[in-house]
């Protein structure tokens, strides 16, 4: 394989997408685990359909919205590279989130940073990607070694041993880091450009790169699964009193003496203890307003 010299001014890239891969998982099961309780219908396909459909949309509006900054009184040149920067931090980010999301479908959970840094990495090469990844694995452990039939997704967050990781990331690095450059610097001058011609190249570019992410995850992990992995199982969350049934609680416990308000906390916690609870410690996901749970039916009429 050729030498490929990386761009070492886009360094703060690596360090920024390791910054996002330290927190997002527990996000990403999160949304896996609302879009099944809103939609428990869905198959792992229709899940990773809608995940590409929810991260399309996500870049292209993005795009479109800094290359927009171009018409705008008082944004120059200047400002509007600077908000390429932000975009492409936020085109980084939304990439992450849906590859780990689509390996979390197949029921691969990378818990290991490296190997969710070599995933996105790889994913951003789009077609490269594929070959580049079994290159280097073959170079790191040997083509004996290369496990048959593996899809290279699999390959990089699950089958390659841990010793081989070091050398295909430092291979992806290097690719990556220039891809973005050309990406990156193309980028700026279609935004930059005056009469809103800046915001079609935004949108119309970044759905083209997001298009290439989506195929590239549609090849690393091959068919959806079938079912889902137990750990995207969707969790009913505690339904909690409205602020006026708490009102009414605290004057009735007024009235009814230490007693009563010990018999009233013994009941809520039995009624908590016997609903599932947000798993894992992560923050829960918002629903939306339609699928708010009701008061409690003592709040009622």
């Amino acid at each position: 394989m050729g030498e490929i010299e990386p761009n070492e001014d886009l360094g703060w890239l690596i360090k920024t997408l390791e910054g996002i891969l330290g927190v997002q998982r527990p996000l990403v099961i999160n949304h896996l685990r609302s879009l099944r309780r809103k939609h428990p219908d869905l198959t792992p396909q229709q899940v990773i359909a809608r995940l590409e459909k929810q991260y399309l949309a996500a870049v292209s509006t993005g795009g479109a919205a800094v290359g927009a900054t171009a018409v705008a009184p008082g944004i120059g040149t200047a400002a509007a590279l600077g908000l390429t920067v932000a975009e492409t931090v936020g085109f980084l980010e939304a990439s992450a989130f849906f590859g780990q999301a689509v390996t979390e479908v197949h029921g691969i959970a990378v818990e290991d940073e490296q190997r969710a840094k070599a995933l996105v990495m790889g994913l951003m090469l789009g077609a490269g990607g594929q070959s580049l990844v079994k290159r280097a694995a073959e170079q790191a452990i040997g083509r004996g070694g290369m496990p048959g039939n593996t899809y290279w997704g699999q390959l990089i967050t699950s089958a390659m041993p841990a010793g081989a990781m070091g050398q295909v990331i430092d291979f992806l690095r290097r690719a990556f880091l220039r891809r973005m450059a050309r990406n990156t610097g193309a980028s700026m001058v279609g935004r930059a450009m005056p009469f809103g011609i800046g915001a079609v190249i935004g949108g119309v570019g970044n759905n083209i790169l997001g298009r290439q992410v989506v195929k590239a995850a549609r090849e690393a992990f091959g068919p959806a699964p079938l079912q889902f992995d137990g750990n995207l199982a969707p969790r009913v969350k505690e339904v909690r009193p409205s602020l006026g049934t708490r009102i009414r609680e605290a004057r009735e416990i007024e009235r009814e003496g230490l007693g009563g308000g010990l018999r009233r906390l013994r009941e809520r916690r039995a009624g908590r203890d016997a609903a599932p609870e947000q798993a894992d410690g992560a923050p829960p996901v918002p629903d939306a307003p339609g699928d708010a749970p009701s008061d409690d039916p003592r709040a009622q009429g």
